[in-house]
């Protein structure tokens, strides 16, 4: 699986006012460390950068550059931010994200064509976030259409579902889930990409890896090809890489209707079968899922 860091982000404590004050120090810090990790893209993620955000994009690239040649993901919704980058970018870049928001996809599919970028097409219509599986399939159609319109080949789009916090809504949750069941059949030659951090959003934060390592895990099932995430959770990473066959196997038996004794388990076999039933919505979320 390919894994996309999230850590330099202008939301972060220390790397916000780095981005601001263009401090390097604690960015190159960071991406130094995040490549240690072993993820294969490291996410920059200014926002919306409205006021020089192209400068602030080409800074960022160079800066990280010149301590990794990590391949790198531009996340903004800044298209002169985007295009800045992509100049700035050694190797390819991946465009996160293109949405299919019009003013979006007209800033952005040409940018995504001249530069030879990747680009994550994420499934956010004209009126929002898709309610259920059949209406992200209709979006990743019109989406991919659009963009082999431009020019754009299938294998360099990566579709983004939406994850969403499972405190929130269930159904959501599992309507990401049965849409990546049917990607392949839809379009084989795009790849998939989810940011796992999403479904945890506004749980307590020791909780968070819990559910962020189970979802991704499910959706290994249905042969997800990439995901965004913490590049510090080592044992997420240990999972990516197909370094736990035992909790993989034991997550997909459980999708597939088993029902193991729990006296049978480990300590961490019955968190992984807990976390796992609320995230297919068997047992009703709450803080406390892991003590029941």
């Amino acid at each position: 699986m390919i894994l996309v860091g999230e850590n330099i982000n202008v939301m972060s404590a220390t790397i916000g006012p780095s981005m601001k004050e263009r401090n390097p120090k604690p960015i190159q810090e960071m991406a130094k460390a995040m490549s240690e990790t072993g993820v294969d893209y490291l996410d920059l993620n200014i926002g919306p950068a409205r006021k020089a955000g192209d400068d602030l994009m080409h800074w960022l690239v160079e800066t990280v550059q010149e301590v990794s040649d990590k391949s790198l993901s531009l996340d903004t919704t800044n298209p002169l931010a985007t295009e800045a980058g992509l100049k700035a970018c050694k190797g390819k870049a991946l465009i996160n994200s293109v949405s299919l928001q019009p003013e979006r996809l007209e800033r952005i599919l040409p940018l995504a064509k001249q530069y030879d970028a990747d680009m994550i097409g994420l499934l956010w219509g004209v009126e929002g976030m898709p309610r259920d599986a059949n209406e992200r399939c209709m979006l990743a159609v019109d989406l991919i259409y659009r963009a082999n319109e431009a020019g754009i080949a299938s294998e360099n789009i990566w579709i983004d579902p939406i994850a969403t916090p499972v405190s929130v809504e269930i159904n959501q949750v599992k309507s990401c889930l049965e849409f990546m069941s049917m990607l392949p059949e839809i379009t084989p030659e795009c790849k998939s990409i989810v940011g796992l951090s999403n479904v945890s959003n506004g749980t307590p934060t020791h909780l968070r890896p819990y559910l962020n390592r189970t979802y991704m895990i499910m959706l290994m099932k249905y042969g997800i090809y990439s995901a965004i995430i913490d590049a510090f959770d080592a044992e997420l990473v240990h999972i990516a890489r197909g370094e736990r066959p035992e909790i993989v196997s034991l997550v997909h038996r459980v999708m597939d209707g088993d029902d193991p004794d729990t006296a049978s388990l480990n300590q961490e076999e019955k968190e992984y079968l807990k976390t796992v039933r609320v995230l297919t919505g068997e047992t009703l979320y709450s803080d406390s899922w892991l003590e029941i």
